[in-house]
Order: structure tokens, then sequence, then C-alpha cells
């Protein structure tokens, strides 16, 4: 079941309104050369009066307000990496353009990773399509699609990511048996490839919610759990020995049909049904056994 968010407003990712920094940093570099500049021509002599000296400090002080003013509103926007803006609350807008950026001091700015992250889940005991207890796990690769969503919608993304995989992984594992003992045809250990597109799709659905893209997703372990696994794995074992039992009969047969129509078409032996009967008997014993057959040299008459 997918997460959602009703009687909530979601929020959306839109581009933020910043500047390049590049000007600003020269600007900045420009206004220490001429605060230098004014500070060497106005420095009061020693024996100045106090209203120069009050003239002078104001004049040193304002430079220094100004470029911490400036300063304030720097940041830096590494690769893949975002920057959520917020004005006194306010969603004001996402900045994803690399390098050194620049917006009003009283600005914030939220940066958030818009890399591929990679989480191996922990192993979950759920029960399958018939009950049976089984452990599975997978892995699973997501990254932040709309960083809105996950700055506003969730309280904490990443936490909700963990959640809602643990959530989606007993979901898609309940929905199907863990393997196919009476024909099933989407089973947990033998259609992999549907199972894992089963999970991706639900996880993005769950995770849509957060602003979440899963681009991967897929089962990396799966096991009857311990208290079954002996008797399951007795179970296996009996329908692969009812399997190829029954593949080998099926074999004798047609051997044995061949063998019969091969001598009638050749003329070799003529067989009334008593005789037919006692040579599909032995072949079969001989196709079926499991050990080396011994025969028995009959010297006399069959009917002997």
């Amino acid at each position: 079941m997918a997460v959602e968010l009703r009687g909530m407003k979601t929020s959306s990712e839109h581009p933020g309104s910043s500047f390049s920094g590049y000007p600003v940093l020269a600007l900045i570099a420009l206004l220490l050369v001429l605060a230098a500049w004014n500070i060497a021509g106005n420095m009061p002599l020693h024996d100045a009066d106090r209203a120069a000296k009050l003239t002078f400090v104001g004049l040193l002080i304002l430079p220094i307000l100004v470029l911490a003013f400036l300063a304030a509103g720097f940041f830096m926007i590494q690769p893949n990496q975002a920057a959520v803006i917020t004005l006194f609350g306010a969603y004001r807008g996402t900045e994803r353009r690399e390098g050194l950026r620049w917006v009003w001091p009283w600005m914030v700015r939220t940066k958030l990773s818009v890399r591929a992250h990679n989480i191996h889940s922990e192993r979950v005991k759920i029960n399958d399509l018939r009950g049976n207890p089984i452990e599975i796990a997978c892995n699973v690769v997501w990254r932040v699609a709309d960083t809105a969503q996950a700055s506003f919608d969730v309280d904490d993304y990443k936490e909700f990511v963990n959640i809602q995989i643990e959530a989606g992984l007993r979901t898609v594992g309940s929905r199907h048996p863990y393997d196919d003992f009476e024909n099933e045809e989407v089973t947990l250990r033998g259609s992999t490839d549907v199972i894992n597109r089963e999970l991706l799709e639900e996880l993005n659905d769950r995770l849509k919610a957060a602003g979440i893209l899963v681009d991967e997703a897929g089962l990396t372990h799966l096991a009857y759990a311990s208290e079954i696994a002996s008797a399951m794995l007795k179970r296996q074992q009996a329908d692969a020995i009812i399997a190829a039992r029954a593949k080998i009969v099926l074999g004798a047969v047609g051997m044995v049909e061949d063998a019969l129509t091969k001598l009638a078409q050749d003329d070799i032996v003529e067989l009334d049904d008593e005789r037919r009967a006692a040579m599909v008997s032995n072949l079969m014993v001989v196709l079926c056994g499991e050990k080396d057959v011994h025969p028995v040299i009959n010297a006399g008459s069959l009917y002997q």
C-alpha cells in the first residue's frame, strides 16, 4: 500500500534565485583595497582632536560591517549537491548550480546531497503467501529527486527511506510463495526479475511522498526461517526425486515401446501377450533400477 499524505499540503521543487559568488568576491577585494587606502589617507595624528579620531573609527567600522554582510551570503555547491533556500520559514527555491554562490545573508541555505545512496537492508522475517516463515533482504539504490518534498513533507527523509524499504519488502514478500510447489507462475525464488521489478515499483510508489526516486532494487537474501528450513529442504529433495523418477519412467516407457515395435517390424521374434508382458517387466526393471541388474539366465523354456 502506497503512502498517501492526505490533508497535507505537498511541496514542489523550483529553482532558487541566487547570484554567482565570484563578482561579489571581486567586490569584497575592491572594498578591501579602498578601505586600506582610506585608512592610510585618513589616519589621525597622535595629537589629533577627539572628533577626528571618532571619524576615523567610524570610517574603519563601516567597511568591516559591509564586508561581514557580504561574506555572510556566500555558500558553495558541490557536484550532485543542492541547497534549499528559505526566507523566514518560507520556501524560496532550490539552488543546484555548482560553484561559489551568493544570496542575501538573511536567507537560510540547507544543503542536501542528490547523489545516489546505496542501502543494504537488514534481514527481515516475514510470512510468504502460504504462511511459511522466511528471511528476506534487499539492496536499494535511491536518490533525492525533489529537494522540497524531502525537506518539508517528511520529518527525516533518510529515516523515512529506511522504514519504507522494510515495509515495501514485507509487502512484496507476502504476495508470493517462496517456491513453486503448486505450479504457481510467480515465486520469490524462481521469478527473480519479476520480484525485483515489483519491489522497485512498490518502493517508488511509497517514497514519492518524500521526493525520493529509487533507481534499482533487488533481493540479496532469501531463505526459509531456521525453524522450518530442515523440513522444507526435505520437501524440496522429495519433489526433486519424484520429478526425476517421473522423467526416468517416461523415458523407460518410450524405450520399451520402441524396442517392441522394432522387434515386431523386423520379425526378429514373435511374442504373445505373456512374453510381451514379461519383456516389458524385465526392461522396466533394467531401465528404472538404481543399481546394476544381475540377470538370471533361463536355460529352459520361458514357461518353465
